[in-house]
């Protein structure tokens, strides 16, 4: 294995689940997290609504501020949580396209062989089928 360092960390955490978990597994978990984080803004915005349902104008000083602070509670937590979902699938998606062997066409059968850092760190990967190898970048 290569050299691993904090260069990036994404591409050290993505070569540490990979080789752990495997392919298969390890995309299946990225996308439960990230579906997860979709799960949290829906109850984010229910949450919301409820709050302007409940905040009011004509009710006193400590009710309207605990009332706004959920409301601000709320719209952060949502926004971060819509954030990492799009971040999670998003990566999901692009290490899953770089998955398929250019020689055989096999999906998702490699084994990690080293991790390149630097100014393009990718991961080099080998066909579990062909023995062909190839870059994913994460």
């Amino acid at each position: 294995m290569g050299h691993l360092t904090a260069d990036d960390p994404a591409t050290v955490k993505l070569a540490d689940g990979l080789r752990s978990r495997g392919f298969r597994k390890w995309y299946e978990r990225e996308l439960l997290k990230s579906h997860a984080c979709l799960v949290l803004l829906f109850v984010c915005s229910i949450g919301l609504l409820g709050a302007f349902e409940f905040y009011s104008a004509r009710a006193p000083l400590q009710d309207r501020l605990r009332d706004g602070g959920a409301i601000v509670l709320f719209v952060l937590v949502g926004l971060w949580s819509l954030r990492r979902y799009l971040y999670l699938l998003m990566h999901a998606e692009a290490v899953a396209n770089q998955a398929v062997c250019a020689m055989c066409q096999t999906y998702g059968r490699f084994t990690l062989v080293s991790v390149q850092m630097g100014e393009s760190p990718a991961l080099r990967v080998r066909c579990g089928k062909c023995q062909h190898e190839w870059p994913i970048r994460g």
